[in-house]
């Protein structure tokens, strides 16, 4: 007798779950910076500056960035084939595919120094002297974050809509208002320090937003792992 081969949409919920696991750990590699030196402070300096293209470790970042950012686009995208009708799913997972693109796009367009370590780095940065990286880098990690935060609010709706995904259903909320909040404490520090003022807190702001990103990739993984299965559209699902 032959073995049975599982499914399709059992095969493409477990490349789903693997692709975003994967990615929620790659999008942590930040996390090294607690016992690698780096030069950076975290309580002040933005993520991104982990990968200038001046800093010793800014190849390492990149990659992990890619990596993330590759294998969050790969998921979301076996999820969409396989997504079915439901208008709150497909357009989550098309948010997170956007996210998946910003941050491969992220890693191709690296800072060229670290403006909250370097004084000279800020006062370029300040007169427009910086290559145009930095205003690139800026608009797709904007994109990157708005990406997920559609994402997060969108696919936690299709769970409590379309009832499955429990425990998205039920931690996907507090998920939600902590990473507004986080966005929102991080969006306040990068005004004020644009406008001339000193910010002390850029990094943890900025830090938590993205270990948020990543609980919340890897919560979705476990979604899809222990409870893809959706059940076939009924009448009304579809709305």
């Amino acid at each position: 007798m032959r073995p049975t081969r599982p499914s399709r949409p059992a095969a493409a919920r477990r490349a789903t779950a693997v692709l975003l696991l994967l990615g929620a750990l790659a999008y942590t590699a930040w996390v090294l910076e607690l016992v690698i030196a780096t030069g950076l402070d975290p309580v002040r300096a933005y993520v991104s500056e982990l990968a200038a293209a001046d800093q010793p470790l800014g190849g390492l970042f990149r990659a992990t960035d890619l990596a993330a950012g590759l294998l969050v686009l790969a998921g979301a995208r076996t999820a969409l084939v396989a997504s079915g009708r439901r208008p709150w799913t497909t357009a989550g997972w098309a948010a997170l595919a956007l996210f998946g693109a910003a941050t491969v796009l992220d890693s191709r367009l690296p800072l060229s120094c670290a403006p909250t370590a370097d004084p000279v780095c800020a006062a370029r940065e300040t007169a427009g002297l910086v290559p145009a990286t930095h205003t690139a880098h800026a608009v797709s990690s904007t994109l990157a974050m708005a990406g997920a935060l559609a994402a997060l609010v969108l696919l936690t709706a299709a769970a409590r809509r379309y009832g499955h995904w429990p425990a998205l259903a039920r931690f996907g909320p507090p998920l939600v208002l902590a990473e507004a909040a986080a966005t929102a404490w991080t969006l306040a520090e990068v005004a004020a320090l644009t406008a001339g003022g000193d910010t002390w807190a850029l990094g943890v702001g900025q830090r938590l937003q993205v270990l948020l990103v990543a609980l919340y990739l890897a919560l979705l993984a476990g979604c899809v792992a222990r409870d893809g299965s959706q059940p076939p559209a009924r009448c009304g699902d579809a709305r």
